[in-house]
């Protein structure tokens, strides 16, 4: 069964870290990543750059395209991120988003994914 694995977190948070900080928390990252990969589980991810360089797209209703800057998402956590898993079952996946980094600091959403037949 797929999972994402959806990393949310304050990216104010990062503004406040030292180099030294910042590298030490990459490194928890990669070796997530490296740990994910090592277990064949990991399908990929990718970090998302900030939220205020995002664009939304909405349809008004009658025909138009409404496009706007960022999210305007009403929170504090952002989504900063994904990794997507194939896993046998929901406990698997919890057992890898309990190893996420980001739950230290922020909330890990798992979603499974909606398989179709013949797509």
């Amino acid at each position: 069964m797929r999972y994402l694995l959806l990393i949310y977190g304050e990216q104010s948070q990062y503004d406040q870290m030292t180099e030294a900080e910042m590298q030490a928390d990459m490194q928890r990252w990669f070796d997530y990543t490296n740990e994910l990969d090592e277990a064949k589980v990991s399908q990929g991810g990718a970090a998302l750059q900030p939220t205020a360089t995002a664009t939304s797209l909405r349809s008004n209703g009658s025909g138009e395209t409404l496009i706007t800057d960022g999210p305007f998402a009403e929170t504090k956590e952002e989504l900063g991120g994904y990794y997507l898993l194939d896993v046998p079952n929901l406990d698997e996946a919890i057992k890898w988003a309990r190893k996420c980094p980001g739950l230290d600091n922020g909330t890990i959403e798992l979603r499974p994914l909606m398989e179709f037949d013949g797509a």
